[in-house]
């Protein structure tokens, strides 16, 4: 099944009660002595993002619709866009569970709160630690490129 698109009518996440909470790559075994080993299980974990969205009252009819009927009341997987470190970009989520709300709001809009999984943890390419400058001076880079390359 194709991964679905998130949709044009749907505003980005609320910055309130937004996070990231990643599920731990860890396995650790504790000794008889206290001592503990921890290693590596996994190398890719999902992570889970709260989000919540202020949506008028037809924004949020054909919210829940989306829902029950293109995401399969949740079950499917589509491309939604999120802020991470690594800045705005679409990334594969799904709902962990049905959503919270609509709530009525003071604002006279639906407040609707969810919990979505991410397929990967967002990070850095591999290497990106060779060169952390790259990655810590990446506004100055490419601000001057654009600014200053020939045309």
């Amino acid at each position: 099944m194709a991964v679905l698109p998130y949709p044009h009518w749907l505003p980005e996440a609320l910055r309130e009660g937004y996070g990231i909470k990643h599920a731990s790559p860890l396995k650790r075994s504790t000794f008889v002595s206290g001592r503990a080993l921890s290693r590596r299980n996994y190398t890719s974990t999902p992570s889970e993002v709260a989000v919540r969205w202020l949506l008028p009252d037809a924004d949020a009819a054909l919210f829940e619709k989306w829902f029950q009927e293109d995401l399969v009341d949740g079950a499917a997987w589509f491309l939604c866009r999120l802020r991470t470190p690594l800045g705005m970009d679409y990334h594969k989520s799904r709902f962990v569970d049905i959503y919270e709300g609509p709530t009525l709001s003071e604002s006279n809009l639906w407040l609707i709160s969810a919990t979505l999984e991410l397929f990967e943890r967002p990070l850095l390419a591999d290497g990106s630690t060779v060169y952390p400058d790259a990655v810590l001076n990446s506004g100055i880079i490419d601000l001057t490129a654009n600014r200053e390359w020939p045309k």
